[in-house]
């Protein structure tokens, strides 16, 4: 081989050393960020679930707050409670099918 072969050899050869080191950064950032994508999933799923007992807390203080209206509220309070009868029988018939 020629000095100039053995020149292209060392420079070929520190580049593909630089590129596997660069494959391997990209591959560390790309678990890091895998890493994080989970943890904020995670998080998510957490907070819906919050959500979730949120809205049936804020769901069973309505219907409370209905059933113990005042006599103003009882025309409001007569009609949430039919509607909530008919939701429940929606459901029983669900249920027998």
């Amino acid at each position: 081989m020629t000095e100039d072969h053995q020149k292209l050899l060392a420079v070929l050869d520190v580049r593909i050393h630089d590129l596997i080191a660069l494959c391997d950064e990209r591959e560390q950032k790309v678990q890091e960020l895998d890493d994080a994508l989970s943890k904020k999933e995670d998080e998510l799923q957490t907070a819906n679930h919050m959500i979730e007992e949120l809205n049936a807390k804020c769901e069973n203080l309505l219907t409370a707050r209905v059933v113990s209206a005042s006599a103003g509220d009882k025309k409001e309070s007569k009609a949430k409670i039919s509607q909530l009868v008919r939701e429940v029988d929606k459901c029983i018939a669900l249920l027998n099918e």
